[in-house]
């Protein structure tokens, strides 16, 4: 399951109990940029939602979360909750009216639940057997092996505002994830904690490691032969979660512990369980030589056979027992055709190993965490992606839409552990990726205007753009050009020229053309704007590093090269008034320009925007550099071309 810091109705520190890497939405992370784009394109332009501007919640208040493990010498554990919160305002009482316990039925056991509603008068309406569901984690029809995540639902009865939920349950791990070990990540809910404490009762023989920010240590007694440990959560206020903010693992108060010294002894626990997954069979010994026959070198070799698991291999999260950290073996996965990205990630070792390419697998935080604890913890790691040392590669075949040879965003510039040799690394901080749209507007005396644009994507964003087209209907496509028009505010109608849609080139293009029944206001003076975003461009890669007027966390700036050629032909009887000044800005790592050519009654508007950061994080003082280099050139992109009809 995928780790998230704040999760608002299942148990306030335990972000991992039952943790699985199974790399849940990589696949769709992989074409997030595109997909979206092509969305906001057919929902005519929808703004998209900023996070609530708030710290602390109000809606309710934590006023205990106790838990407490008993951790035995073999790993496995009694976990005891007891959570006390009060319901503080209306909105809460949807989202805290029920309380998710999540288990694994082969490796868990959830008894002893208690729990009932507190009424201000000290009433107690209590949680009937019935009010306690069991659901198992929704599981593809289509792939129903190795599922056996369930979740159990306490419903607390007659919920009102001034109500206090209390909650009892012990939860048992019968079978550790890692034999002889244990480990543990917390963090806290943004909402007001008066009492939050987290304790560890290990056996004195079994030293308990810890990264603690925002928890403090408090000395306890323990039964003889027993060490116990425990912490208290440090209360405060809350900062609002900023847009394209690093994970708050980053920077926030969070409790890492774990019995592992080091990672390397954490990545030889992680591969004892999974070693050998990867066997060359026949059969992938056999599609391997097919797969790589005529390919001269192992860099060529190495890109099919990735190009091949993640357009045949369904991504599923499936995870079963140790399945939060064991992968299925790779003839099974091809039989199956699915999988995790544990299975693609053998599959893959296992055809690389068959074409005499040896591969290391490479956890990873498929979300927004750039930094790792002191203390190894498999709470921080949710994916798995596929290393090459002899070439220095990184695959990720879960990103159906991502070529080989690139990475998704969310896998760049982010540490790495690498089970085989037990190292720590570090995937790329950039790739090669360009943007270049070339748009002609044909402009008549009455306003009306033809118009055609052509896209190109190189690099990293050919695939994706590539797969986003492919993905969308043929009788959807030419709707696109209609709702963009929508977008600014246009009518029109148009079509999609697809371009080749086959291979996986490192260029791809696109072609959209139409006529805008509205493109001038004509006749009188008017203005005619300069920029306009045809499923990306300069102004929308500007946008994203301007979603805060203000920052304090650091933040995703990934890297932006975005050049664009907009011209205008006017009709003769159409005169031009004025067009904006040239304007170039070279600071910061930020490099634009735009130019403004006549000839005759034709504009050619000619615009560059490079932005070039040491890496995927920026800081809150780069941010108070580049908040007003960003508004001069948005400025620049909302300047307009003043014409009028003769």
């Amino acid at each position: 399951m995928p780790i998230v810091p704040i999760v608002p109705i299942v148990p306030i520190a335990r972000i991992v109990n039952i943790v699985n890497i199974a790399c849940a939405g990589a696949r769709r992370r992989a074409a997030a940029l595109p997909a979206c784009a092509l969305a906001f394109a057919l929902l005519g332009g929808a703004g998209a939602a900023r996070a609530r501007d708030t710290g602390t919640d109000p809606s309710m208040v934590i006023e205990q979360y106790a838990q407490a493990y008993v951790v035995n010498a073999d790993g496995s554990y009694r976990l005891t909750v007891d959570d006390v919160r009060r319901i503080a305002q209306e909105p809460a009482i949807a989202a805290h009216g029920q309380y998710y316990i999540s288990y694994n039925r082969t490796l868990d056991e959830v008894d002893e639940i208690a729990a009932y509603t507190e009424k201000p008068d000290g009433r107690r309406v209590p949680v009937s057997a019935e009010q306690i569901k069991d659901q198992q984690e929704a599981v593809s029809t289509d792939a129903p092996m190795f599922q056996d995540t369930s979740v159990k639902a306490v419903v607390f009865p007659d919920v009102a505002v001034g109500d206090r939920l209390v909650l009892h349950y012990v939860l048992r791990r019968t079978i550790a994830l890692f034999p002889g070990h244990f480990e543990d990540l917390s963090s806290s809910q943004f909402y007001l904690n008066k009492a939050f404490s987290l304790s560890y009762d290990m056996p004195a023989a079994m030293p308990l490691y810890s990264d603690a920010v925002g928890f403090r240590a408090v000395a306890v007694a323990a039964a003889p032969g027993r060490k116990r440990y425990q912490w208290v959560y440090e209360p405060g206020e809350n900062i609002r979660i900023e847009n394209d903010s690093v994970s708050y693992l980053d920077y926030g108060k969070r409790l890492a512990v774990s019995t592992f010294a080091d990672y390397a002894a954490f990545a030889r626990a992680f591969y004892a369980r999974a070693q050998d997954k990867g066997a060359v069979t026949p059969a992938i010994a056999a599609l391997a030589a097919q797969l790589t026959a005529g390919l001269d070198t192992p860099r060529a070799k190495a890109l099919a056979l990735g190009d091949w698991v993640r357009r045949n291999i369904r991504y599923v999260g499936v995870y079963i027992g140790p399945g939060g950290v064991v992968p299925h073996p790779a003839a099974t996965v091809l039989e199956q055709r699915y999988g995790d990205c544990k299975d693609h990630a053998s599959l893959l070792g296992a055809l690389l190993a068959a074409a005499g390419i040896a591969s290391d697998g490479a956890l990873i935080n498929g979300d927004n965490v750039y930094r790792l604890p002191v203390t190894p913890t498999l709470g921080i790691f949710n994916h798995m992606i596929t290393y090459i040392p002899s070439l220095a590669l990184y695959l990720d075949s879960t990103a159906d839409a991502v070529a080989a040879g690139y990475l998704p965003l969310q896998d760049l510039d982010k540490p790495v552990l690498l089970i085989q040799s037990g190292r720590l690394a570090r995937t790329p901080s950039s790739q090669a990726e360009r943007s270049r749209n070339r748009i002609e507007f044909h402009i008549g005396k009455n306003g009306d205007s033809l118009f055609r644009v052509a896209k190109t994507s190189a690099g990293a964003t050919a695939e994706p753009y590539r797969q986003a087209v492919r993905d969308t209907k043929p009788a959807d496509r030419d709707l696109l050009v209609e709702h963009m028009l929508q977008a600014f505010g246009q009518r029109g109608f148009g079509v999609l020229d697809a371009g080749q849609l086959d291979g996986t080139g490192d260029e791809y293009q696109m072609v959209f053309a139409g006529k805008s029944e509205n493109f001038a206001n004509l006749p009188g003076p008017t203005g005619v704007g300069t920029s306009f975003n045809f499923w990306g461009g300069v102004a929308e890669s500007l946008a994203a590093l301007a979603r805060e007027k203000d920052r304090r966390q650091d933040f995703i700036c990934p890297a932006i090269d975005s050049e664009e050629e907009t011209g205008f032909d006017f009709a003769p009887e159409v005169n031009i008034l004025a067009l904006p000044a040239p304007f170039t800005l070279h600071q910061a790592g930020v490099d634009y320009r735009a130019e403004y050519l006549r000839k005759g009654n034709a504009i050619s508007v000619r615009r560059r925007l490079v932005f070039s950061p040491a890496g995927m994080v920026c800081t809150a003082a780069d941010y108070r550099v580049l908040r007003p280099l960003v508004e001069r050139i948005e400025r620049d992109l909302k300047s307009q071309i003043i014409i009028q009809s003769l």
